[in-house]
């Protein structure tokens, strides 16, 4: 690790956030103006801007007065996030479908086509309220090409009048060609496109500011890790890139003013085709690249081995980080490393275990934006996957989420602790400070 720092940002001293911000109180006048990009650069404030922030999905669904709602835990992390320079937030805007689906989040925003839950809705509305008090920003992502809040697989369900498919129940090669059919099935795509229209066209109940002036909003995301999912019998990959392109024009029509993202893992997640790649990153009207990189998921470091295969894992990384900054250097748009992660020490979920191999990688991805700041780069910003922040956990009873347990970075598929990152993770937390004093956001 080329950076060890003996002490926490001073705000965290001793141990919890003094409330910056005054929660619940009500914020009438859009804060700042909205991001953009300039000749292939983030500007923010008339400045070129680089981040880094974080994954917080459950975002909207902690700011709900209803199930799963905790409104005073969310302005705790929102102010625990703003000390640390964690400014930009990448929120699912609502799960879809029905409830008790295993490894399901839950409440749903919307559980039938058009049929909506206005406490989620409202959570939304208070999250968005408290990002633009704090001069924070969301990226919101509509769609999910994984079973863990509905997405893909719901969509296809509800189009074709069937019941959805559950991986773990119904095994991943029927997911895979269900999920598949999503960018084929054009009553799908319509729902879809739908809901796109319902939130986009939206004015805050808080605020009163329309969604499209928000300048709390950072862009508009297409789909969390968007897939063609092809097969050996059925080549999506043309039905996909219209999908993407379809959605992009869609949302630049309701709304002319924030940047539209596609999601995208990338190389990998476009089926290891980086001309299908560039093909979705290129339409006019997406602002700019996504990627996103998992060592451990994509087998280049072991649980059992993260030692041995660290430096390997940092090398790919930097390989893939560069394949997109090239494009990006190609197209002429920056490129955001949405989600990267890493397991806690020797696959520990306890909050008690340590980071050690996680924080060295951290800082291996960290000194690459700050590389490209100083430089005027493509790379302008990571969101690490992801904020657990304040939860309770419960690992040493079960690894999963069960319901009435807090929302960690985890979603329900997989063991809460895995990737998330807490406020007790204090040496994490001293490299995120650091970097983020490094970048300007903090002084």
């Amino acid at each position: 690790m080329k950076r060890i720092f003996g002490i926490l940002c001073t705000a965290l001293l001793i141990g919890l956030v003094v409330t910056m911000t005054s929660c619940g109180s009500e914020q009438t006048t859009p804060a700042g103006e909205i991001i953009k990009v300039e000749n292939g650069q983030f500007i923010r404030n008339g400045k070129p801007y680089y981040f880094v922030g974080t994954n917080f999905w459950y975002g909207a669904i902690l700011g709900s007065e209803g199930e799963g709602g905790n409104r005073e835990r969310l302005c705790r992390e929102l102010d625990f996030m703003k000390a640390v320079g964690i400014e930009n937030l990448r929120i699912l805007v609502g799960g879809e479908g029905e409830n008790g689906l295993l490894g399901k989040i839950e409440p749903n925003l919307q559980p039938e086509p058009g049929v909506y839950n206005d406490e989620v809705l409202a959570g939304l509305d208070y999250l968005m309220m408290e990002l633009g008090k704090r001069e924070m920003t969301a990226v919101l992502y509509f769609n999910n090409a994984w079973e863990w809040s509905g997405g893909y697989t719901q969509y296809v369900a509800w189009a074709n009048e069937e019941p959805v498919l559950v991986p773990r129940v119904d095994g991943w090669f029927s997911y895979n060609t269900f999920a598949g059919e999503f960018v084929r099935n054009e009553r799908a795509k319509e729902i879809f496109f739908n809901h796109l229209r319902y939130i986009i066209t939206r004015t805050n109940r808080y605020t009163g500011i329309k969604y499209v002036d928000d300048p709390a909003i950072f862009s508009w995301q297409i789909c969390n890790e968007p897939r063609a999912f092809s097969s050996k019998t059925v080549d999506n990959k043309a039905h996909f890139a219209e999908w993407i392109a379809e959605s992009a024009r869609l949302i630049r029509e309701l709304d002319p003013n924030h940047m539209i993202s596609t999601g995208s893992e990338g190389f990998y997640g476009c089926e290891w085709d980086m001309d299908l790649c560039e093909k979705i990153h290129a339409v006019e009207e997406i602002a700019y690249i996504n990627c996103h990189v998992w060592p451990y998921n994509w087998k280049w470091l072991r649980g059992d081995k993260m030692e041995e295969d660290l430096q390997q894992s940092c090398d790919n990384t930097a390989e893939y980080i560069a394949m997109h900054v090239e494009l990006a250097e190609k197209i002429g748009k920056p490129v955001v490393v949405e989600e990267f992660g890493l397991p806690r020490d020797n696959m520990d979920f306890r909050k008690s275990a340590t980071t050690n191999y996680r924080d060295i990688y951290y800082d291996f991805v960290f000194a690459l934006v700050e590389k490209a700041a100083a430089e005027g780069g493509k790379l302008a910003g990571c969101n690490f996957w992801s904020w657990g922040g304040y939860a309770v956990t419960h690992v040493e009873d079960h690894e999963y989420w069960a319901k009435g347990d807090d929302y960690t970075g985890d979603p329900a598929q997989e063991q809460q602790g895995l990737n998330s990152i807490f406020v007790e993770d204090e040496a994490t937390l001293n490299i995120i400070c650091e970097t983020n004093r490094v970048l300007g956001i903090i002084e």
